[in-house]
């Protein structure tokens, strides 16, 4: 079972600076429960965030959630896409895709350069508020990595990412969106990547290119995640046990992956997880598409993600999520 989800942290950011009607009607076409809003450890289905996205774009005719005093007119990201893909190069297509978004915005600009072996796309964010300022970041490197990993036509992975703020109580979820290589309270946000990919062709065209954009922005946040880590390769791993009564043990897995339980540990502590962290996050997202797109009872789903009792089930799902499975199946089908 493959199924995403997307952490309730993105969910309020990005409904944050709608009026109070305006989120309740762009919750209910996203198919999210206004009341999930409060349950701090919730997490949605990945194509309800892409709807949440599409939403706020249509009542508020901006796809940067107005985050910037000028904003992304619906459409723009489109014609950012349609002048990157007609450049030869990515080099060529990343600096026109950058020019593009400076034109589009005021208060976040975007620079690449070189840095011996290393290309390295740095953020000016000038907005003042510090949350918006993160999600704006958040927002923006989404887009402009998923862009670039589409028009090579595969991942383009990231040797390391530093954010101009704080480590936020999100940031494990980075490690999976962008790199396991993570440093805070830098002095500007940026990427940095192998500059040789700068020389990859694009492989994309206006005929493909309307199949990407028919996918966005789901086809833009999900398609290009961090699946080489440590952490994804496992988590890849026990998503094979959705289904079964017995989970393995931390020394059965290091084993199954060629790694002694130490450095399984050490990798891990290194990606901002643990073995546990991962297992319960598996679990975790299986029983939250299970609740929302099946119709199994509860005992079910709980021996589907590997509980013998109900009970403890929802003990877990509590601690995972802040409410029990039914009150979250309430809230999900809230009108």
């Amino acid at each position: 079972m493959n199924k995403d989800t997307v952490s309730m942290h993105f969910v309020r950011a990005a409904v944050q600076r709608l009026t109070d009607v305006a989120r309740a009607r762009v919750l209910r076409d996203a198919g999210i429960a206004p009341p999930l809003l409060a349950a701090a450890d919730a997490r949605v289905p990945a194509p309800a965030f892409s709807s949440l996205w599409l939403a706020v774009s249509r009542e508020i005719d901006d796809e940067f959630f107005g985050l910037d005093r000028r904003g992304m007119k619906v459409g723009s990201f489109a014609l950012v896409c349609h002048a990157a893909v007609a450049c030869a190069s990515l080099d060529r297509a990343l600096k026109t895709a950058l020019r593009g978004f400076n034109v589009l915005l005021h208060d976040l600009r975007a620079q690449l350069s070189l840095d011996g072996p290393q290309a390295v796309v740095r953020l000016d964010n000038r907005i003042v508020d510090l949350d918006s300022r993160r999600f704006a970041d958040e927002t923006f490197l989404v887009m402009v990595h998923g862009l670039m990993c589409w028009l090579a036509g595969r991942r383009v992975p990231l040797s390391s990412v530093a954010f101009a703020w704080p480590q936020p109580a999100h940031a494990h979820e980075y490690t999976v969106m962008f790199s396991e290589n993570l440093t805070f309270d830098a002095p500007v946000t940026s990427i940095r990547f192998d500059a040789r990919v700068l020389t990859s062709a694009v492989v994309q065209t206006d005929a493909t290119l309307t199949s990407f954009l028919r996918d966005a922005p789901q086809s833009v946040f999900l398609k290009y995640r961090n699946l080489g880590s440590f952490a994804s390769r496992l988590r890849r791993h026990l998503r094979r046990f959705v289904g079964h009564a017995d989970w393995p043990r931390l020394d059965d897995v290091a084993r199954a992956m060629n790694v002694s339980p130490s450095t399984m540990r050490r990798r891990l502590e290194a990606e901002f997880t643990s073995y546990q962290g991962l297992k319960d996050q598996v679990r975790r997202d299986a029983a939250i598409y299970l609740l929302c797109a099946t119709d199994l009872t509860i005992a079910d789903i709980a021996a589907q993600v590997g509980f013998d009792e109900p009970s403890a089930f929802r003990r877990a799902f509590k601690t995972w999520c802040g409410v029990r499975p039914r009150a979250y199946l309430s809230r999900h089908r809230a009108p």
